[in-house]
């Protein structure tokens, strides 16, 4: 089974874009607070998120930096060759499905929201 289920925070605003085809699609990138960590590592994860069609339409609407989400998706890995030939692996969520995790007070005064998060981010 191949299940993800992220709770964290846009880092920037979410970009909409357009297949030759015209389907919808946005990449973005969810900050994830880590639950447990070490002295001398990250308080959070960045994880490289993609979606696609009527998700990836909502998304470019309704949601903006900092605005936390919960997502359900799949993880998907890839490859490709760079411009210097090396190979370079990829790790992406494949997200099914958004959802809104902060209260509609929360998104429109962020500063109150941003307290709850770790203050290292660049966001």
């Amino acid at each position: 089974m191949n299940k993800s289920c992220l709770l964290g925070r846009l880092t920037k605003d979410v970009e909409l874009r357009y297949s030759q085809s015209g389907t919808a699609f946005c990449s973005f990138t969810l900050a994830v607070v880590r639950q447990f960590k070490k002295e001398g590592q990250p308080d959070c994860d960045f994880i490289t998120c993609k979606s696609f069609g009527k998700t990836a339409e909502f998304m470019g609407k309704f949601l903006s930096k900092g605005r936390q989400i919960a997502v359900e998706g799949r993880i998907q890995t890839g490859s490709y060759d760079n411009k210097e030939g090396q190979k370079v692996y990829t790790t992406d969520v494949m997200v099914d499905s958004v959802y809104f995790a902060d209260s509609k007070k929360e998104s429109d005064n962020k500063g109150d929201a941003y307290e709850e998060m770790p203050n290292d981010l660049p966001f």
